[in-house]
């Protein structure tokens, strides 16, 4: 017989080997503790769903997030609406266009480049360290007509010290620059003007104890400004539209010319055109992104029917905020843009959107429930090919269109409205007058604030600072019409987004943050069963010492009994 016990009550480590009965009171515990644990592991199994449906509620939410960024790059006219410009000499001029260009081609002659004055010594010094101040002294000059005097320059100052202090200057600062030139033998002082143009002349009038005075400085390079003729306009040999720099941005909507070189007897031609490839690229880039963001909601919500009598769900099916966000993203995608209206056609009155949805693009939703994109958008290029062909800034305006104001009346026009509190849509307008001001005015059949001729929408309705101008002011009547404020499916969709993912409103964090308190809640139960069991296991090593205890001293007596009944029968 055989028996090991280490007992410490106090200390709560109790090991049994076993007994002379040969009962493993350890294996007994362990197995004992064992059925206690599966509890446990319940709960971490438990636990570890709600960490799952968290983690693809992450990765949802870091999905949409990246279709964010993507539309943000395409949610402005500018951006989506891609004008190429074209130049028959692109060493004398080349142009770029923004969305509002008129596809067409223009004639421009460039008579003369702007530039800036530049007044140079005649004579010069033999280093840059030279002295070219004799005495403490002024200097005085115009620029622009504007006359500025540098005061109190010390004598003795060296040629790098004098342009030195005129450019860290602030009286100089954006009208003239100072720097030298060398000749091979002596260093030149040259003042620059800054701007371009006829006006921008450098005048030094006064240079006190400067070596170089005035009448030592030449006119290198006189300031002029730029000549061009675009389209004959202006008419006549010395009638030129002038302007002060090589860049000119104000003389063809939308397009901006950059004038390399002049010659007054070659007309160049420069051709607008929509790059409707890169348009294309956009469109396909809105397609394929939307596509990622249901592709993974499908992943994580669809139901596997391939065992028909016991179908699977996946993570998050039936989850009623990812259905949510999958049915809000697709309504989207599948609505009339906000602000646009279906076209019409009525006799020689023409009212609505040439393009209103993205189905007229070519752009739906896969219903096919066996095809590999069921569910996910699908791109038709050859009707997408024919919109583009028909109106591409129709096109441009159903993507991208940032809050643009029109009105489908010929008595009143679209002024502005306040970013961030007038919402996108179409506004029903009426306003009455009696030709001397407007008497009454409504929206959408609330009461509008009067100012003039303008009229404002109220705060506390979608059309809160929506600002019309009346144009017909001289008409005795109601007249009645629709301002649209138009909003592009890009923005429509960051607009939502922005919402969906918001880190403190959004429904995936509000979810996020209610699982997490479940899975606390989960922890504190682990952590109380798990000290439950340890106590428990403690409070079995303590009892089963007792009863091994009681054992050994049973056993040694019926050993003494053995052995003296033994002695009787002897």
């Amino acid at each position: 017989m055989t028996t090991s016990i280490t007992s410490s009550y106090t200390s709560g480590q109790i090991n049994i080997a076993g007994l002379g009965n040969g009962t493993d009171f350890n294996a007994l515990i362990d197995g004992l503790v064992k059925a206690e644990t599966v509890h446990i592991t319940r709960l971490e199994s438990w636990k570890k769903e709600w960490d799952d449906k968290v983690e693809q509620f992450q990765n949802l939410n870091t999905k949409m997030l990246t279709l964010k960024t993507t539309l943000e790059g395409m949610d402005t006219m500018d951006s989506f609406m891609v004008k190429a410009v074209t130049s028959t000499d692109t060493s004398a001029l080349t142009a770029t266009a923004d969305s509002s260009a008129q596809v067409s081609t223009h004639s421009v002659i460039v008579g003369q480049l702007a530039q800036n004055d530049v007044l140079t010594t005649t004579s010069g010094v033999s280093a840059l360290t030279s002295s070219v101040m004799t005495s403490n002294s002024n200097i005085t000059f115009s620029y622009a007509g504007t006359s500025i005097t540098l005061s109190n320059i010390s004598a003795g100052t060296t040629l790098s010290g004098l342009v030195n202090y005129i450019n860290n200057n602030a009286l100089c600062s954006g009208k003239i620059k100072a720097t030298t030139i060398y000749d091979g033998s002596v260093y030149h002082l040259q003042i620059y003007g800054l701007g371009q143009g006829d006006a921008n002349q450098v005048v030094l009038s006064s240079t006190g104890g400067l070596v170089f005075q005035p009448a030592a400085f030449d006119n290198t390079q006189n300031a002029q400004s730029s000549h061009i003729k675009v389209d004959g306009y202006p008419i006549g040999a010395s009638n030129w539209l002038s302007r002060d720099s090589n860049t000119v941005s104000d003389v063809v909507p939308g397009v901006t010319m950059n004038l390399k070189q002049a010659n007054s007897n070659a007309t160049l031609q420069i051709g607008i055109s929509t790059d409707t490839a890169a348009v294309k690229e956009n469109i396909r880039t809105f397609v394929s992104q939307v596509n990622e963001v249901r592709s993974l909601i499908q992943s994580i919500t669809k139901v596997d029917t391939t065992d028909a009598k016991n179908p699977q769900g996946s993570i998050l099916t039936g989850n009623y905020a990812v259905q949510m966000i999958s049915t809000q993203l697709k309504d989207i995608c599948a609505d009339k843009g906000l602000g646009f209206n279906y076209y019409s056609v009525s006799g020689s009155t023409i009212t609505g959107d040439y393009f209103s949805s993205l189905s007229q693009l070519g752009i739906s939703t896969d219903a096919d429930q066996g095809s590999t994109t069921s569910g996910l958008l699908v791109l038709d290029e050859e009707i997408l090919d024919s919109a583009l062909s028909s109106d591409p800034d129709a096109v441009a305006k159903l993507f991208a269109a940032d809050y643009l104001g029109e009105s489908e009346s010929s008595n009143f026009s679209y002024l502005s409205h306040i970013g961030g509190t007038t919402q996108p849509g179409s506004y029903e307008v009426s306003i009455t007058t009696d030709g001397t001001g407007i008497t009454s005015a409504t929206i959408n059949g609330h009461a509008a604030g009067i100012d003039g001729w303008r009229i404002t929408g109220a705060y506390g309705y979608d059309e809160a600072g929506l600002v019309i101008q009346l144009d017909n002011q001289t008409l005795n009547s109601t007249m009645t019409g629709t301002v649209n404020l138009k909003l592009g499916k890009a923005g429509e969709l960051i607009k939502k987004l922005k919402t969906l993912t918001s880190s403190t409103e959004g429904p995936l964090h509000i979810l996020e943050e209610n699982y997490g308190d479940i899975t606390n809640s989960i922890d504190e139960k682990i952590e109380y069963e798990t000290s439950r069991i340890a106590k428990l296991k403690q409070s079995m090593q303590e009892k089963y010492a007792r009863l091994d205890a009681l054992l050994g001293k049973l056993a040694q007596q019926q050993t003494q009994l053995t052995s003296a009944i033994d002695q009787l029968g002897k």
